[in-house]
C-alpha cells in the first residue's frame, strides 16, 4: 500500500487547524527533517482569507511543527532552517517585477519586465514580530538557499545562496547572543565563493557544494597573449567545496569533464524547481552526485540524443515514430571508470517525460529507475571491480502511476539503503527493527517520495523478483549478474539453490558451465571473506571474484528494448582530488581521505589471480601425474589439512543455510593419491606464489604489509574455500536432479542403481557440466566424486559412447569403479573384448590390479604372456604366486600341448627357451602351463 505524505501530515495537524490543501515539498536538512508548505484558510476581522504555511516535518518522532504562517499566499518553491531552528530561510518565484527599494542597477531590466522572478528572504523564527530580513536578490535566473551545519554551536549561522549563471555567495548573519530566548540577527554580511558557474549540487548529509564551471586550462608562453585560443582553451570543471565547522572551506575535487554543446550562456529556458536533491540547473544539463560517507562518490549524467540527425521536418513532427536514444553514463570516481548505458528507440513524447532516479542501494549498488521502463542494478562497491550489473523490468511494488522518484534521507541510514542489521532470513528478506520512524527503510528498500503526488514508495528490488528475472531472462550476463549478487552481497545459498534448479530446467544449455563456475569462484571469495583477520584484508584485491571481466562491453535484450552497456577505464583520477596531506587539517578522515584510500588501492592495476591459468599448467602437469610422488601430508585435502576436516558452519559463519555436507556418495578415494589433491597441491603452489609476489610491498597508502605468513595463512584459506564451493554446489546439482541424500536410502553406486532413468540422466547431464565447469577454472571435485561420476556416465550412456568418454579422459577409471563396471559385464565372447578394450584404457599398474583379480582364461594368458615377456626382455621377475586362481576341469581340446610318439611339445621347447634366460625359481610354471592350455579352448 502506498503512503501518501500530505495524507499523513494532514493527521498530525491539531484538530482546531483549517482544512490544508496544495502541500508542496520544500526541502530537506542533515537532520532528516523534512521542508513542507501548503495552503491554509485563516480569518481576519471575518474574513476567511487563504494564506501560505511552512512546517517542519520530524521524521524520527513523527511530528510536525511549524515553523511559520504567512500573513499571505506566497508561492515558496524552497525554504531551509538552521540548525538550532531559529532562522528559516526561503526562496519565492512570481509573476511579474515587482517594484522594490533596490537601486536601480539591481531593478528589472526591461526585457525582464514579464518573466518568473526568484526572491530570497530570511526569517526570525523566535522574535515576536517574527522579522523578515530581504535579501533584495530578484532574478529570472533559479536561486536557491541553504543553512550549512555545523558540530559545534557558534554565535553565527552561514547559509550559501546560489544565483544560476551569476554566482554563489555566503552570508555569515552574526546573532546577538545578549538576548538569550530570541538571538536575533545583529549583523548580515556576504562574499562570493564562486563566479559563473552552470550546475551545482549540495550534499547535506557530508556538507559538500558541487558545481560545475569553465576552467582556464594552463596556456603556453607562445599562447599566452592570444585572447581567443584562451576563450577556447576553458573546459567544463565539476568541482567541490568542502564545508568546516570552523575553518575555511576548502577545494577538495577539480574534474574536468566531457559536456558537448555547453558554454557559460547556454540555458534552455526552463527551470524544474526540485528540492532533493538540492540543485541548480536547467534542462541543459541532467546531473546528479550521490555519494555516501564510506568514500563512495557518483556522477550521473542522463541524456537525450540522436547518432544521425534527422532532416528539420522531423525533428518539427513530435510523434511516435520520432525516436531518440536514451543514455546515461555513472562515473564511479573510487573506481576511476565510467559505466555507459545506451537504449534506443523511445519515442520522443516519452523519452522527453523521462527523468531517471539514481539511489545507492545496499550501500553496494545503485538502482538507476526509469519509471515504466526498467531498472537498472549497477553494483558499485568499494570491495571490488564494478563488473555483475543486473537490469530487469520496473519492481511489481513500484505503481506504474508514479513519474519521478527522489530518495529521501533516512536517519537510520544514512547511506540511503545500507543494512541496519545483518541478519537475515530464509526467505531472502531482512529482518529490521524499524522503531519509532513511521518513514524507516527496510534493509533492502530506499525510502522515495513521488515529487508530483507526494506519495511515500519503498524503492526495493524484492529476492523473489530478483528470481523471476532470472527464470525468465535470456541474456546470460544479467544471470550471472544475479549470482553474483546472491552469493556476493547476500550470501544466501537457499536462493542459489532455487537458482540452479531453474537452471536445471534446461540442462542442454551451455551457459550453464558459467553459471556453475560463477558460483565456485563467487562462493569460494565469500567463504574466505568470513572471521578474516584484519592483516589479511588487504590480499582479496587479489583474489578472484566473478567469472565477468572488467571494462566488458554487454548487449541485452529486454522486452522490446535493445540495451548497450560499456565501461570506460578513467586514468589519473587521484591527480584531481586534493591528497590527505594537502588538506586544512592533514589526514583527518571524511569523505574525501576514503575516497582518495580507494583510489590508492584501487589504482595499482594489479590483476586479480586467474584460475584459468593454472588450468593451463595443469593441461601439463596431469600429463606427467604420478599419485604416488604425492606427500599427503601437503594440501588442506589431507587428513590432517585443517579444512576438509573444518565443519560447514565455520566456513559460513552465521548465514542461515540449510545445507548440510552430505552428498551422495562417500568422500573416499581409493587410490593412494587422488587427482584432486594434486589439483589442490598446484592451487596451493601457485597461488602463494601469486600473493607473495603481488602482495608482499609495503604502501604508504596502506596500512602495514602483508607478510609471508598472511600469504600462506590466506592461500591456505582459499584453496580450502575452494573445496568447500565444490562440494556445495555438487550437493545443489545434485538436489536440483531430484537426488537429495537426506531421503534417499542408499548412496554411491548403489543408490545411481536406483534411479529411474529420468532422474538418472539429469543427474549426469548437470554433473557433467558441473565437471567441465571445475576442470576450466582448476578447482578441485569433492573425494569421491570421480568414481560416482563414472559408474553414473556408465549407467546412463551406451558402452561405446562411455568408452570414448573414458578415452578422452572425462571419465577416471579408479579401482573401485571399474572393478564393479567389469563385475557388471558378463562374460560372454562379445563382452570379453569389451572388458580388453576398458582395461587397455587403464594405468598400467591399475590395469595389472584388475587383471590379477578376474576369473577368466584371457586374464590367465594376459598374465602369463606379460611374465613370459618379462624373462625374455631379461626383466626381474615378480615373486612367483603361490597358487593358481584358475583350475581347469576339462582338458579334452589341450592334447596339442603336450608331447606323443611322434612329435615334440611346443610347452617343453618354450620352457627350454625361459629356462635359458632365467632361474627355476622365477619362473611361475604353473601360471604358463595353464596359459598354454587354456589357449587351445574356443572361449573368444
Amino acid at each position: 500500500m502506498i503512503e501518501n505524505l500530505a495524507a499523513k501530515l494532514c493527521l498530525l495537524l491539531s484538530e482546531n487547524a483549517s482544512a490544508a490543501e496544495q502541500w508542496k515539498l520544500l526541502g530537506q536538512e542533515k537532520d532528516g527533517s523534512i521542508l513542507i508548505g501548503w495552503m491554509e484558510e485563516s480569518e481576519r476581522n471575518g474574513v476567511c482569507t487563504l494564506c501560505t504555511v511552512v512546517g517542519r516535518y520530524d521524521q524520527t518522532n513523527n511530528k510536525l511543527q511549524v515553523l511559520r504562517r504567512f500573513p499571505e499566499v506566497l508561492n515558496i518553491v524552497q525554504a531551509t532552517v538552521n540548525q538550532s531552528h531559529t532562522l528559516m530561510g526561503y526562496v519565492t518565484k512570481q509573476k511579474n517585477c515587482l517594484e522594490t527599494s533596490n537601486p536601480p542597477e539591481d531593478r528589472c531590466s526591461e526585457h525582464e519586465s514579464h518573466g518568473e522572478f526568484y526572491r530570497v528572504f530570511i526569517v526570525e523564527l523566535t522574535t515576536d514580530d517574527t522579522k523578515v530580513h530581504d535579501l533584495e536578490i530578484e532574478r529570472s535566473k533559479q536561486v536557491r538557499i541553504q543553512f550549512l551545519y555545523r558540530e559545534k554551536e557558534l554565535g553565527v549561522d552561514k547559509f550559501l545562496v546560489l544565483i544560476h549563471h551569476e554566482c554563489i555567495l555566503i552570508y555569515t548573519a552574526q546573532l546577538d547572543t545578549s538576548v538569550s530566548h530570541s538571538r536575533p540577527i545583529k549583523e548580515l554580511k556576504s562574499e562570493t565563493l564562486v563566479k559563473t558557474f552552470i550546475w551545482a549540487q549540495w550534499d547535506m548529509i557530508n556538507q559538500v557544494l558541487y558545481h560545475i564551471h569553465h576552467r582556464r586550462i594552463p596556456t603556453s608562453v607562445v599562447t599566452e597573449g592570444d585572447d581567443e585560443n584562451n576563450s577556447r582553451s576553458s573546459k567544463p570543471t565539476l568541482s567541490g567545496l568542502q564545508f568546516h565547522d570552523d575553518l575555511p572551506h576548502e577545494t577538495v575535487l577539480n574534474i574536468p569533464l566531457n559536456l558537448p554543446l555547453l558554454s557559460p550562456s547556454s540555458n534552455c529556458g526552463t527551470y524544474e524547481d526540485d528540492v532533493i536533491p538540492l540543485r541548480v540547473h536547467d534542462c541543459s544539463l541532467d546531473l546528479i552526485v550521490v555519494s555516501d560517507t564510506k568514500g563512495m562518490v557518483c556522477v550521473c549524467h542522463y541524456y537525450l540524443y540522436r547518432p544521425v540527425q534527422p532532416p528539420q521536418h522531423v525533428l518539427n513532427s513530435l510523434n511516435e515514430s520520432n525516436t531518440v536514444h536514451f543514455a546515461y553514463s555513472v562515473t564511479l570516481l573510487h573506481h576511476s571508470c565510467v559505466i555507459h548505458c545506451v537504449i534506443p528507440g523511445i519515442s520522443w513524447s516519452r523519452a522527453k517525460l523521462m527523468r531517471p532516479t539514481f539511489a545507492i542501494y545496499e550501500g553496494h549498488h545503485m538502482i538507476v529507475f526509469v519509471p515504466g521502463l526498467f531498472a537498472h542494478l549497477l553494483e558499485i562497491g568499494v570491495n571490488h571491480e564494478p563488473c555483475c550489473h543486473i537490469l530487469c523490468g520496473p519492481p511489481p511494488s513500484i505503481p506504474s502511476r508514479v513519474s519521478y522518484l527522489v530518495p529521501l534521507l533516512d536517519l537510520d541510514n544514512p547511506n540511503k539503503g545500507t543494512r541496519r542489521n545483518s541478519h537475515h532470513n530464509l526467505d531472502g528478506k531482512s529482518g529490521s527493527s524499524e522503531g519509532n520512524n513511521p518513514l524507516a527503510n527496510s534493509n533492502t528498500s530506499i525510502l522515495t517520495i513521488d515529487l508530483p503526488t507526494l506519495d511515500l514508495v519503498q524503492l526495493t528490488i524484492p529476492s523473489d523478483f530478483l528470481i523471476e528475472i532470472f527464470r525468465k531472462e535470456t541474456s546470460a550476463e544479467v544471470r550471472l549478474g544475479i549470482l553474483h549478487y546472491f552469493l556476493c552481497h547476500k550470501n544466501d545459498m537457499e536462493i542459489i539453490a532455487e537458482l540452479m534448479s531453474i537452471v536445471a530446467e534446461k540442462p542442454r544449455s551451455l551457459d550453464i558451465p558459467r553459471f556453475m563456475q560463477e558460483i565456485l569462484i563467487g562462493n569460494s571469495y565469500a567463504l574466505v571473506q568470513k572471521n578474516l583477520l584484519a592483516d589479511s584484508v588487504p590480499l582479496l584485491s587479489l583474489l578472484p571474484v566473478t567469472t565477468i571481466g572488467d571494462y566488458m562491453t554487454f548487449d541485452i535484450k529486454m522486452n522490446d528494448l535493445d540495451i548497450t552497456l560499456s565501461h570506460e577505464k578513467l586514468w589519473n583520477t587521484s591527480v584531481m582530488l586534493l591528497s590527505p596531506q594537502q588538506r586544512l587539517v592533514p589526514y583527518r578522515s571524511d569523505l574525501w581521505t576514503r575516497l582518495w584510500d580507494h583510489l590508492s588501492k584501487n589504482g595499482s592495476d594489479k590483476l586479480r589471480f586467474r584460475p584459468s591459468h593454472i588450468a593451463e599448467k595443469l593441461l601439463v602437469s596431469l600429463a606427467c601425474y604420478q599419485p604416488e610422488a604425492l606427500s599427503r601430508c601437503s594440501t588442506p585435502m589431507s587428513p590432517s589439512g585443517g579444512f576438509v576436516a573444518m565443519p560447514l558452519g565455520d566456513f559460513m559463519g552465521n548465514r542461515n543455510i540449510k545445507l548440510d555436507s552430505g552428498l551422495p556418495f562417500n568422500e573416499t578415494e581409493s587410490c593412494t593419491a587422488s587427482k584432486q589433491e594434486h589439483v589442490v597441491s598446484v592451487n596451493l603452489r601457485e597461488l602463494s606464489m601469486y600473493l607473495l609476489k603481488n602482495g608482499t610491498h609495503t604502501s604508504i597508502y596502506t596500512r602495514g604489509s602483508c607478510t609471508p605468513l598472511h600469504v600462506h595463512a590466506m592461500a591456505t584459506r582459499y584453496v580450502g574455500a575452494q573445496l568447500e564451493a565444490s562440494r556445495i554446489l555438487c550437493q545443489i546439482l545434485c538436489r536440483a536432479a531430484g537426488v537429495d541424500p537426506r531421503i534417499e536410502q542408499e548412496r554411491g553406486f548403489n543408490l545411481i542403481d536406483q534411479l529411474d532413468e529420468a532422474r538418472r540422466w539429469l543427474l549426469f547431464m548437470l554433473l557433467q557440466r558441473y565437471r567441465y565447469a571445475i576442470e576450466s577454472i582448476a578447482f578441485p571435485a569433492p573425494p569421491g566424486f570421480a568414481s560416482f561420476f563414472t559408474y553414473l556416465g556408465y549407467r546412463t550412456l551406451k558402452y561405446s559412447m562411455f568408452l570414448q568418454y573414458v578415452e578422452r579422459s572425462v571419465f577416471e577409471l579408479q579401482v573401485d569403479v571399474t572393478k564393479i563396471i567389469l563385475a557388471d559385464i558378463s562374460d560372454t565372447k562379445e563382452n570379453v573384448v569389451q572388458k580388453l578394450k576398458l582395461l587397455s584404457l587403464l594405468p598400467r599398474s591399475r590395469a595389472k590390479r584388475l587383471l590379477n583379480q578376474w576369473l577368466h582364461p584371457v586374464s590367465l594368458m594376459l598374465r602369463a604372456r606379460e611374465h613370459a615377456a618379462n624373462i625374455l626382455c631379461g626383466e626381474i621377475s615378480q615373486s612367483r604366486t603361490g597358487s593358481r586362481t584358475l583350475q581347469h576341469r576339462n582338458h579334452h581340446n589341450s592334447l596339442a600341448a603336450f608331447p606323443s610318439a611322434d612329435r615334440l611339445s611346443p610347452l617343453d621347447t618354450f620352457l627350454d627357451l625361459l629356462t635359458a634366460k632365467a632361474s627355476l625359481t622365477e619362473l611361475d610354471f604353473g601360471l604358463l602351463i595353464e596359459a598354454t592350455v587354456t589357449s587351445t579352448e574356443d572361449f573368444l
